[in-house]
């Protein structure tokens, strides 16, 4: 699996902002038992005390994009990430991660993307939740012949703030065409 895929995905989670959003938060344990057959295994939970902490140091820093990225996470309830690698193709079983794509077919959630690559054996899926007009949360199911990844972000995404910051501390350029609405 590319890290740079994951690296973005992360990074995308950290600035986000939110609201009350408790029910976007993804259920997990159908994937526990890929910890004992994969070969390698991140799992990120920023959450609580550690992300009140994180929100404290950007708010103390001088930097003036790191005091942006503090106030776009002043509300960020947390940030999930499960990424399993196998040595071997097949050693996990495509219906545990269908599971987690079914909680997200669920009321409140809207695909955004939706990737198959025959080629790369690649399925990438991209949802979104809202609460009235607010994101409330974010959702990536990426799954490869040897690799599966799920991040899920509590609190919706800032887009204007992420474009503003696009550039910068590591995240990914982001060119947006501005058009009038006046036309």
């Amino acid at each position: 699996m590319k890290l740079k895929i994951l690296f973005v995905l992360v990074v995308l989670s950290v600035v986000s902002v939110t609201t009350n959003a408790q029910s976007a938060r993804l259920d997990f344990d159908r994937l526990n038992y890929l910890e004992s057959k994969a070969s390698e295994v991140v799992e990120v939970n920023v959450e609580g005390k550690m992300l009140d902490l994180a929100k404290r140091v950007l708010t103390k820093s001088k930097d003036v994009d790191a005091q942006k990225v503090a106030e776009a996470v002043k509300g960020l309830q947390g940030i999930y990430v499960r990424v399993y690698n196998f040595d071997k193709e097949q050693e996990y079983n495509e219906s545990d991660v269908d599971a987690i794509r079914a909680q997200l077919r669920t009321p409140g959630w809207e695909k955004l993307v939706n990737v198959r690559s025959k080629r790369e054996n690649q399925k990438i899926d991209v949802f979104t939740m809202f609460t009235g007009d607010t994101m409330s949360g974010v959702a990536v199911v990426l799954s490869e012949a040897k690799s599966i990844a799920v991040v899920n972000v509590i609190g919706p995404i800032d887009i204007d703030l992420l474009v503003e910051l696009s550039g910068k501390l590591s995240i990914p350029r982001i060119d947006v065409e501005k058009t009038s609405t006046n036309q």
